[in-house]
This record gives structure tokens, sequence and C-alpha cells, in this order.
């Protein structure tokens, strides 16, 4: 058994020594109470409200839409949920990248009226201001490179990032360049295995991975992708552990017939 399984609260620190001590560190997305309640029980060590929200709650095709006031309420829902699990909260796009001033007043928004325990931003060098401002003040910041579904139409694709030597390069540089201005983590999003293992051993704040092999220092992975109540999304990173869609859609078709049937309810589930 984990010697951090029974913490009673995890906080960045205890992240920091879970990196130090060689353990790997867990986390899943959540954006309702309910959900993040079944994921906090379920033992994982951080819960991300994810900009996601905008796919998967929402049914956008970006990131992009989802508002700031939108990952306030999600943030709401999920920390009445959660009593263990460090809760950490994404800023969405617009609200950090074009000065550093909004940025922090974004990110006091959300620890102030959202609860978060921490936020997480996308970028490196060209954001040095934000996560400095952010820092300073005495927030949290994750920080996230890699694949940054924020600046997607710039990307142009949801490929692997940094395969060539360029890119790698930026991202090593700016790796150490978030552990220098205070970050706590990195989130490493799909890039190539072996990069980012040279990244987490360089570095004495911990990496998460998403897609981006098994030397990070911990793993994400969207909660509704991992349990199997997306069908139509099947990156080759994701293991599905449950298949909840063909779960969900059969009790409903059963209680349809049921209810057609005149067999629910019963006299047993009658006043």
């Amino acid at each position: 058994m984990s010697t951090y399984s029974e913490i009673k609260k995890v906080t960045t620190e205890t992240l920091r020594k879970m990196k130090f001590e060689g353990e790997k560190i867990t986390m899943l997305t959540s954006y309702d109470f309910t959900t993040a309640k079944m994921v906090d029980a379920g033992g994982v060590d951080a819960i991300l409200v994810g900009d996601s929200a905008s796919n998967v709650m929402a049914g956008h095709e970006t990131t992009l839409p989802i508002t700031l006031d939108q990952m306030i309420y999600h943030t709401q829902s999920v920390v009445r949920g959660v009593s263990r699990a460090l809760v950490v909260a994404d800023l969405p796009f617009g609200t950090y990248q074009s000065n550093a001033e909004k940025a922090l007043e974004s990110a006091v928004r959300m620890m102030k009226e959202g609860g978060a325990h921490a936020i997480k931003i996308e970028g490196g060098k060209e954001i040095e201001d934000s996560i400095q401002k952010i820092v300073n003040a005495g927030i949290p910041v994750m920080g996230h490179l890699g694949l940054t579904p924020q600046s997607i139409y710039q990307f142009g694709t949801y490929k692997v990032r940094a395969k060539e030597e360029q890119e790698a390069e930026k991202l090593i540089s700016d790796a150490k360049l978030l552990e220098k201005l205070g970050c706590f983590a990195i989130v490493l999003e799909k890039i190539p295995a072996e990069l980012a293992k040279k990244v987490s051993k360089s570095l004495t704040i911990p990496t998460i991975g998403i897609g981006a092999g098994a030397d990070c220092d911990g793993q994400v992975l969207v909660y509704h992708d991992m349990v199997g109540m997306n069908q139509g999304f099947s990156p080759k990173f994701l293991r599905r552990y449950l298949n909840l869609y063909s779960e969900i859609t059969g009790a409903v078709s059963q209680y349809v017939k049921d209810v057609k049937g005149k067999d629910f309810p019963n006299s047993n589930e009658s006043y």
C-alpha cells in the first residue's frame, strides 16, 4: 500500500515529496460534484477541473469557448465533492495570455470564487510574466507544455509535439523556466516518451504526463475517456477501464422497455 494513500489532504508539497520518493502521482479530471466525489473516494492524488469541460460537458469542438465564469462554476461543484485530493483548475483561453495583471485577476477569482487549491495554465516563456505575477501572489501554479489545446488553431493538429530537435529544445528550456518561476508541477501532453523522461529527470518538480510515456512522475486522463463514456475518442495513450457508454445506454433502453411494457413501477415501487 502506498505511504501516501492514508494522507488526509494532498497538497502541492505532497506531490513534491512523492516525486522525491519515487511514488507515482495519479490525476483525473472532474467537472461536477457527483463525479468528483467518486473520483476522490477512488483515491486519486489530484483532480483537474480541466477546460476540457468545453468538449466533454458542453460539446464544443475545442477548449476555446469556455469562459472563466463557467470554469469557476465547475470548480465550485468539484470542490464540494472532494475531501482528500488536490483540486487544480484550468484558467481558460484568453484569461491570462494578454497581460500579467489580467492573469492575476483571473487566478484570484478562481481561488476565491472557485475554491481551487491551485491553477493550471498553458505555455512557457511567452507567458513568463503572467506565471511570475500569479506565483508572487502566493497562488500555486501548475504548468502545461507539449500539446497545449488552447493553441490548437496555431498548431493546426492534435499530433505529437516536440518530435523535432528545435521544438524539443524549447520544451526543455520552457520546463526549466517554469520550475525557476516557481511552478509546483508541469503537465507534459503528447510528446515523445524519451523527451518526457529527459525533462522529468532534469527537474526537481513533478511532471504529470498524458500521452508522454511511463517515465513522468504521474499520469492524468480525462475521466469520461477513462471510464468509456466517450466512444469517438480513442488516442493511443488512452486505456479504458470501463465501457460505461454501453452500460448506460443499455440501462436506459431497459428503463424505456419497462415503462412502455407497464412493468415499472410495480407494486413494490408504489406508495
